[in-house]
């Protein structure tokens, strides 16, 4: 049969619609609390960090429609590109400055609608594949419903108290909603992929190209399980119809997602987030993934075996494909800690999907014979247990939080703003993480350890907070130009505690404030309160650079050259995130340094005239300023990689109109 006499089995584009808005309000009616609610009584989640990313977002938007490119809060600096993918920032940020409401509730609001929005593209997905109205129905309310992988994974069960579905519980408990919104919008990516692999409609091809980028600038787990589906989907329609034209529309799929990503996915960014994944996932071995190359020939040969010039077989390969490789990937690493890369546990949302897929898949196939309809049913009758258990207490995940304003990490983040205005300060635990939902706090480290440049953080971090010596913390504290420090104690309120002997700042730093709670906030001694130092040339081009947290040499050696250089203070002055003035009087034979992440984009001048830049031996910046007093301008300049990027990103626009222009028709004649 032909592709076109396949796609006539389609429901009519009507018909698709009225289904699609039934799930998407029934969906709503599972969650509806999630739209109403500001802040969760969870404040240990990670969630804290994209509010607070879409609040200094939301403020700064007028400069610039890509948003600011610097983010001097965060990491003593940083590009603000490098931080999270753009969906999840922008898309609460215009929520709140559109409709007046605070970004906690507009991130709410916004994960909400993609989480029902998700539960319909589960259908869409479906009916794409299966062409079977029934199945797709099925297959979305078991993913409301259900979550096939606790079955197999104990320990997620056991998390999950009520059964709540992984893709929910996973969302409020631990602050998934970026991962959860890019899930959301995969169903539709491969389903509209699917759809053009055998429509030959470029329209189709523009939309998966579409649905791919949002997948993709939502969060990067999202982004790798369309890593996984997409080639698979590519795979079981190229498997079984032969026809070579789908590995050209493949391709553009894959172009056209690029090119509205090409903005901010650019070099620097994939570099960068490689850098840093080492913070935040464990590194694959060399052994899970030659075992991992193996096992895709294994699946590969068998999905060929099966599904080779079968038509009517394509849906069933894709699904048998996409749950083999997700067993190992996720499985693999739960059952025999099989390492591949990433985090393979946060993957189960997508491992229940392909699982509910499989499951309806192989139930319908049983349905066909009729010795086997049992099977079906028993799936049915084992299904309402563990769904019943959950639309029990399907308002059990969202616990609303009252007097916030009386919340610790909202009354230490308010002192820090009215009391120490301007300074960068080091606080940790949940405090860190909710430190700029509010207020413009700067800080050493930022919300979730991702996009920092310099990576000699990690390591100063690290030994402040779990080392024993309060000199090495405090020299640490000096180099990095922080100005005060937020000490939790083991009685305090913070969600982690992340001091395991906080009383080494006792006597050794002077304390400015004790909230009487366990948590104290001590002052760094600095001879100027200012991250801008004017320091003697030679003695700071003759530093080493540190070798290691407890380096107490060259901690030494550092700070002697920042704290006990030229008694001439700096001034700096802020204008929005991309720029700043330094006021200084610099002698021959002295420079600026500024302790602020070095990045090449940040050009400075003097009355017009560029100067050089560099950075010193922490990756902070150093200006060859002239000698005099001089207003020295700092200026974030767009990269050429992301003005490059701008250009693609408008021209993938235009093609994808030029390509949708004529949707009306193409749609109606499926």
């Amino acid at each position: 049969m032909s592709p076109d006499g396949l796609l006539r089995n389609f429901p009519s584009p009507r018909t698709i619609l009225f289904d699609s808005l039934i799930i998407f309000l029934l969906a709503c009616g599972l969650i509806y609390k999630l739209f109403g609610v500001e802040y969760f009584e969870n404040w240990g989640s990670i969630e804290s960090t994209f509010i607070a990313d879409s609040r200094m977002l939301a403020q700064q938007l007028p400069q610039s429609v890509f948003g600011p490119g610097w983010q001097p809060l965060w990491y003593c600096g940083t590009r603000f590109d490098y931080i999270y993918p753009p969906a999840l920032r922008f898309g609460p940020a215009l929520l709140s400055r559109a409709t007046g409401i605070s970004t906690a509730r507009a991130y709410h609001l916004y994960i909400a609608v993609l989480y029902a929005f998700g539960i319909a593209a589960v259908y869409w997905l479906a009916l794409a594949g299966a062409r079977l109205r029934l199945m797709a129905w099925i297959c979305a309310g078991a993913a409301a419903l259900l979550s096939p992988s606790f079955v197999l994974l104990r320990q997620f069960r056991l998390d999950s108290h009520y059964w709540v579905p992984q893709r929910l519980h996973v969302l409020m408990a631990y602050g998934e909603g970026p991962h959860i919104s890019s899930f959301s919008m995969l169903g539709a990516a491969i389903a509209a992929s699917i759809v053009a692999f055998r429509s030959r409609r470029l329209v189709w091809v523009a939309l998966a190209g579409l649905a791919c980028a949002l997948v993709v600038s939502n969060n990067f787990y999202g982004a790798t399980s369309l890593a996984i589906f997409f080639p698979l989907a590519l795979w079981a329609e190229w498997s079984g119809s032969r026809d070579n034209r789908i590995f050209l529309e493949g391709a553009g799929i894959v172009a056209l997602a690029w090119g509205f990503c090409a903005f901010w996915l650019t070099p620097s960014y994939l570099a960068i987030t490689l850098t840093n994944l080492k913070w935040v996932a464990e590194p694959g071995n060399k052994r899970s993934q030659l075992l991992a190359i193996l096992y895709l020939v294994l699946v590969a040969a068998i999905a060929w075996r099966f599904g080779n010039r079968r038509l009517d077989r394509r849906w069933a390969v894709f699904v048998f494909s996409s749950t083999a490789v997700l067993l190992l990937y996720v499985g693999g690493y739960t059952w025999f800690h099989f390492q591949v890369t990433g985090a393979p546990w946060r993957l189960v949302p997508e491992l229940d999907l392909a699982l509910i897929l499989l499951l309806a898949q192989t139930g319908f196939w049983c349905w066909e014979r009729k010795r086997l309809r049992f099977i079906p049913v028993l799936l049915v009758l084992l299904a309402l247990y563990p769904t019943a258990k959950y639309l029990r207490h399907f308002n059990s995940p969202f616990p609303t939080a009252r007097n916030v304003d009386s919340q610790y990490e909202v009354q230490m983040s308010a002192w820090v703003h009215q009391n120490l205005p301007g300074a960068r300060t080091m606080p940790t635990g949940s405090l860190r993480f909710w430190y700029d939902a509010w207020f413009d706090n700067a800080q050493v480290d930022g919300g979730s350890a991702q996009g920092l440049e310099n990576q000699d953080l990690m390591t100063a971090t690290w030994q402040i907070t779990q080392g024993t010596s309060a000199e090495l913390a405090t020299l640490w504290l000096q180099v990095l130009g922080t100005d005060a420090i937020i000490v939790p104690d083991k009685i305090s309120l913070d969600q982690y505690r992340d001091y395991p002997t906080p009383e080494k700042f006792r006597g050794a730093l002077k304390p400015l404030f004790d909230n009487g709670h366990g948590t104290t906030v001590y002052q760094v001694p600095r001879r100027y309160p200012s991250f801008a130092r004017v320091v003697d040339a030679h003695r700071q081009r003759a530093l080493a650079p540190i070798r290691g947290g407890d380096d107490l040499e060259g901690l030494k050696k550092y700070v002697d050259v920042i704290e006990a250089g030229p008694d001439v203070p700096a001034k700096v002055e802020w204008h929005g995130f991309d720029s700043y003035d330094v006021n200084a009087t610099l002698s021959p034979g002295q420079e600026l340094l500024l302790q602020e992440s070095y990045d090449p984009a940040w050009q400075a001048s003097v009355d017009g005239q560029t100067l050089k830049t560099h950075p010193d031996v922490m990756g902070f910046t150093v200006v060859d300023a002239p000698a005099g007093t001089h207003t020295v301008q700092m200026r974030f300049r767009t990269p050429l990689e992301n003005r490059l990027g701008y250009a693609a990103f408008l021209l993938t626009c235009a093609v994808f109109v030029w390509l949708c222009l004529p949707i009306r028709n193409r749609v109606e004649s499926l």
